[in-house]
């Protein structure tokens, strides 16, 4: 370049240079990312704020459901032996009702069993796989590198693949499936194809545009062998195990051949009112965190804060098991046995009001426009929207599981 003003014709050759002067600094290699830490922002007081009211939360929810479950069971069980002890003309002149009554049907296998099972087990890799990468990244400091947790992130799915197998195989044989080899490749492939789809549209958009965002063709190359060649050996591995060790169904009580009727019941005990209204609560005790992460990711701030991830985890996976329990209580006791998809459905909504809030986060707190960067925030948040309900989905189901599985086994059932 030049002090004077130069005119620049089409097909001019311009020479450009720059000069860098190496000054040393006494700061160490690892803390060189110190000074791009926003302490004020993320170690904000409401930040602080909201951790102490997630966890007042989880104390009354654990509380309140501790409560309400212990003395309504006990009841429950008093009057169940009670009416073990009446005669048969007595029992059936008498006024039954409760959950009880669907002993025979409560442990029917629901429908789309492969379906139902791919999500299960994907919610275990991705449950898994979650708390894996928060503890890495706590001790690891892997924000210091840039791409380090997008790495570590594709190695940890990979690496918990066999999780993913074993919970989805296991609960397919239990369920009553046959097709264990469709369901493994349905499910090694479920989250991995969502996420690789939407990564080629994202693409394709990018290229077009002339995008610096644009993946290159070798780096896909690169994902769908690690799909082919590392987690689908992997998933069906755990396949194997899962059907072998855990493949077998013990349910407590015997299933009647004939499904039982379900009884009219209120509206807001119907599962849909269930399903939609779950993941409130849940969502309620994260969607602060969900600002800064989102604010991390959107706004071009390092997040670092990872402590605090892992607590609103754990606040989330007890808020997530306590409500689902209840609902699923409450269902029972309408004595409607559909309580395999409503636990999961019921928690997974969580993951649909973490996509609303992306929606108001969107228009509210982002300057994006255009075609490319609308379809690159809403594909992103969409992933992770349906990753973050399966693993809650997962959660509730498993929780209820127990929950199911362990009152039917305490009463007496003829």
């Amino acid at each position: 370049t030049t002090e004077q003003k130069t005119r620049v014709d089409k097909d001019t050759v311009l020479n450009l240079s720059y000069e860098v002067n190496w000054i040393e600094s006494e700061i160490k290699f690892e803390d060189r990312y110190n000074k791009y830490l926003d302490a004020s922002f993320f170690k904000h007081k409401i930040h602080w704020f909201s951790i102490f009211n997630s966890f007042m939360m989880v104390i009354f929810l654990v509380g309140l459901v501790a409560m309400i479950l212990m003395r309504t069971l006990k009841k429950d069980y008093q009057r169940y032996s009670k009416d073990d002890d009446l005669d048969d003309i007595e029992r059936d002149l008498g006024d039954e009702y409760g959950w009880k009554q669907i002993h025979g049907d409560v442990f029917r296998p629901g429908n789309h069993s492969l379906l139902f099972s791919t999500l299960v087990g994907t919610g275990c890799q991705l449950a898994l796989a979650a708390i894996a990468l928060i503890l890495l990244a706590v001790f690891e400091k892997l924000w210091t590198e840039r791409g380090s947790i997008l790495s570590t992130a594709i190695f940890v799915y990979a690496a918990t693949a066999p999780v993913n197998g074993y919970c989805g195989g296991a609960l397919y044989s239990q369920l009553g499936g046959r097709r264990w080899i469709r369901q493994c490749l349905v499910g090694a492939s479920f989250f991995p194809g969502i996420v690789c789809s939407t990564s080629f549209l994202i693409n394709f958009i990018a290229i077009s545009y002339h995008s610096a965002k644009a993946i290159p063709f070798t780096t896909m190359i690169a994902v769908a062998a690690i799909c082919l060649f590392i987690i689908l050996p992997l998933t069906m591995v755990g396949a194997v195990f899962g059907r072998n060790i855990s493949g077998t169904p013990q349910p407590p009580c015997r299933i009647n051949p004939v499904p039982r009727q379900i009884p009219e019941k209120k509206w807001f005990m119907e599962p849909s009112f269930i399903m939609f209204t779950g993941g409130i609560l849940p969502f309620g005790s994260v969607f602060i965190e969900m600002y800064f992460i989102f604010t991390s990711f959107w706004a071009y701030k390092i997040y670092y804060v990872y402590g605090f991830m892992l607590l609103v985890y754990l606040i989330l996976l007890v808020v997530t098991v306590c409500i689902t329990i209840v609902s699923i209580y409450f269902l029972l006791n309408s004595e409607d046995y559909r309580w395999q998809w409503t636990s999961f459905l019921s928690a997974a909504s969580t993951g649909f009001y973490i996509y609303l809030y992306a929606i108001y986060y969107f228009i509210f707190k982002t300057k994006m426009y255009g075609l490319f960067q609308t379809v690159f925030y809403f594909a992103n948040m969409f992933v992770f929207s349906l990753g973050f309900g399966i693993m809650c989905g997962t959660f509730g189901y498993l929780a209820c599981r127990l929950f199911i599985y362990k009152i039917y086994a305490t009463v007496k059932i003829d």
